[in-house]
């Protein structure tokens, strides 16, 4: 059994207020229904992100409010994710229950479709916070981390077969 370090729940306040956050936009000549079932499938990141080796829908379809999912970057960081809002077709947003490794205090995810005349707009919000002895790696990661984070939105755009345009962020 790996060991579970239990973070504060987050919610939108979190998310528009924290320092570490990264928001990128990527339009994607695609229809929204077909880049929402990307972002719901069985091998949603893990098909389209080396930073993700690992993901598991630990609840059962259909998805909603209360779903649970674990992920795993790298095959070292595991994280337990339960998703707050889930707007079928359109928007989901979760919150970190507990993590595999020390250090992180909030963690939350928000993820937006917009329709477009060419395809779908997607804005992927990440953020975190790290338990004050964390905070000055965190910050001093910051760059990395809005690349990793742009690397996983863009990649949504090639899991549907379609180059993003105009990735920004």
């Amino acid at each position: 059994m790996t060991a579970r370090f239990p973070l504060s729940p987050s919610d939108d306040t979190f998310l528009d207020t924290t320092d570490r956050r990264y928001t990128h936009i990527v339009d994607i000549p695609a229809p929204v229904e077909r880049v929402w079932d990307a972002l719901v499938a069985d091998d949603a990141l893990v098909s389209w992100s080396p930073v993700i080796t690992a993901a598991r829908w630990t609840s059962p379809r259909p998805f909603g409010v209360g779903t649970t999912r674990e992920m795993t970057l790298g095959g070292i960081l595991r994280l337990d994710e339960r998703f707050y809002r889930w707007d079928e077709g359109s928007r989901m947003t979760f919150t970190v229950d507990a993590a595999s490794i020390p250090g992180l205090s909030r963690f939350a995810e928000d993820i937006t479709l917009l329709p477009l005349a060419t395809g779908t707009r997607l804005i992927w919000t990440f953020a975190l916070e790290g338990a004050a002895p964390l905070r000055p790696l965190l910050a001093a990661a910051s760059p990395v981390n809005r690349f990793v984070t742009k690397t996983i939105a863009g990649g949504a755009a090639r899991r549907v077969g379609a180059d993003p345009v105009g990735a920004r962020r």
